[in-house]
């Protein structure tokens, strides 16, 4: 198992936030429960599907601390692959992109993850936002498909960004090689935990509240 679930100062954080959850899931019930003339039940409803989303996030946070760093990748990238093909379900695709996609799916994605787990974190930094990018257009461009090329190849390159690039960062989080912080990673994960549901709840108070 993991030495981050030995660290107190981690468990006391992750219980702090698990406390929290627990409550607003409460809340959430009451008010749906509840008629209230003041709020309405869209309001609600959006509510308690964010605290449903807090609860999926809390515990993909568990998991990969628990499984380890190895595990943790894995897990990512199994998150980032259903991700992905979620994002081009909602994008509409030709003949023409379907072995950009393949590409995509089974080389770059798998591949970010290896230079995580290898730990060539210069490679891992440029190989999406650089490489793939050039990548990309190239091969729609091959294909012989000029349709709406740059469309096309913008809407691959931003799923790979989001999908992959970004929440790769997460487990590379877990392997970071921090002077004096050594076993200690997985408070950075915790903390973009944190900070992902903080700014989720204050924008949507911040929206509610004020507009």
């Amino acid at each position: 198992m993991f030495q981050a679930i030995h660290d107190a100062k981690l468990v006391w954080l992750f219980g702090g936030v698990l406390c929290l959850l627990i409550i607003l899931t409460l809340i959430g019930r009451i008010l749906k429960s509840r008629r209230w003339t003041n709020i309405s039940r869209s309001t609600i409803d959006d509510l308690n599907a964010r605290i449903r989303a807090w609860w999926k996030m809390c515990v993909i946070f568990a998991l990969a601390i628990t499984v380890g760093p190895v595990g943790a990748l894995v897990l990512f990238a199994i998150i980032s692959f259903l991700a992905m093909r979620e994002y081009m379900t909602l994008m509409p695709t030709r003949r023409g992109d379907h072995l950009t996609l393949f590409w995509s799916f089974f080389v770059i994605m798998p591949l970010q993850y290896y230079l995580i787990g290898i730990q060539w974190y210069g490679f891992f930094a440029i190989m999406i936002p650089v490489l793939a990018f050039i990548f990309i257009p190239t091969s729609i461009a091959i294909e012989g498909d000029t349709a709406n090329f740059l469309e096309r190849s913008a809407k691959i390159q931003f799923g790979l960004m989001v999908c992959v690039y970004c929440l790769s960062h997460a487990p590379a989080l877990l392997l970071l090689k921090i002077p004096g912080f050594e076993g200690h990673d997985a408070r950075l994960l915790l903390y973009l935990v944190i900070v992902d549901q903080m700014s989720d709840v204050l924008q949507y108070l911040w929206g509610k509240l004020l507009g």
